[in-house]
């Protein structure tokens, strides 16, 4: 049940936007359901939709328009007391500049992005603790800018899409996770507020447990997918790739007593989860097929880092890696 007061404490928030896509655009419309000041920053035909028809939200039948006020220029608009990140992961340490712009001293920040953070290791204790992983957070740049005691961390179990500039369409809406890397407890009343908003949101006590969990999926099937321009249903239908899923899986495993995180559970649920998912393109396959880069270092690249930060041996999580930047540079 919603409480109130928290959903009080957050009224009047200013919330900016970056990256106002599939996933941002949803989160954006959430607030202006829950009445709060939003702002977008965008360009080009996102920024001429949004100020010419405002921001609009498509479930089934249903068409909901929000007038907001949106700019490409971080000046023009005020100041974010949250700010909420849109973009895919290895696409913030490019956009530092933009964010610190956009940072007042007090923003809390709100990354809605997959992978691994480049918060996760920070007050998390053991032998990785505090470690900077260069393949997500090139010399600490995001770190620097925002701490983890100023993140809300996310897990978005949810599928949308952009239709057209500033309009999204909801293909599946699950849940929202919340959670406070640093145990700041800001995460409560947002959670709220996008609950008031229609959103799926929720807070989780292990914000980190609910990332790896994700990651367990996703940092198979998304690079072997890319790699072999296969849909997912191919990928678990082929014993060969079965065996690479199951393999890169099980050194996921692996690492987690060795960080301190509990164990993953049962590899084969997990493949049946996504079995019943169906014929589905992953977000990395997407990307190749539509010339954007791919998002290799939160996905995999993290991963094969804290291995050899670690001294434990993934040899096909590694190769896997390798395969995948080699495609990357060699797509011409």
């Amino acid at each position: 049940m919603i409480s109130s007061q928290s959903v009080q404490e957050f009224a009047g928030r200013r919330v900016t936007v970056l990256g106002a896509g599939a996933i941002g655009g949803w989160i954006a419309a959430g607030f202006c359901r829950a009445g709060h000041d939003v702002s977008i920053l965008a360009r080009g035909g996102s920024l001429a939709a949004l100020r010419e028809i405002g921001l609009v939200l498509m479930d089934g039948d249903r068409r909901e328009a929000f007038g907001i006020r949106a700019s490409d220029d971080p000046r023009a608009l005020p100041a974010a007391e949250l700010l909420v990140l849109g973009l895919k992961a290895h696409d913030l340490p490019a956009n530092a500049p933009l964010i610190a712009a956009l940072l007042g001293p007090e923003t809390i920040v709100l990354p809605v992005i997959n992978g691994i953070p480049w918060w996760f290791l920070d007050h998390f204790g053991g032998p990785a603790n505090g470690l900077t992983l260069q393949s997500v957070d090139p010399d600490g740049t995001l770190k620097g800018l925002m701490p983890a005691h100023r993140v809300i961390g996310a897990v978005v179990h949810a599928a949308s899409r952009v239709e057209s500039p500033g309009c999204i369409r909801i293909l599946k809406a699950d849940r929202l996770l919340l959670g406070d890397p640093a145990g700041e407890g800001k995460s409560t009343a947002i959670a709220q507020t996008l609950v008031a908003g229609g959103l799926p949101a929720q807070r989780v006590a292990d914000i980190r447990g609910e990332v790896w969990s994700k990651l367990w999926g996703n940092s198979n099937m998304n690079p072997l997918s890319a790699l072999t321009k296969a849909d997912a249903a191919q990928l678990i239908d082929d014993p060969g790739t079965l065996a690479l899923i199951r393999g890169m899986m099980a050194e996921m495993a692996g690492m987690c007593g060795l960080i301190g995180l509990p164990e993953l559970g049962d590899a084969e649920a997990r493949i049946g989860v996504t079995r019943k998912l169906g014929a589905f393109r992953t977000s990395m396959l997407q990307d190749l097929e539509a010339g954007r880069s791919l998002e290799i270092g939160p996905i995999i690249g993290g991963l094969v880092e804290l291995s050899q930060h670690l001294g434990y041996p993934a040899p096909l999580l590694t190769g896997i890696h390798a395969l995948l930047r080699l495609l990357e540079v060699n797509r011409g």
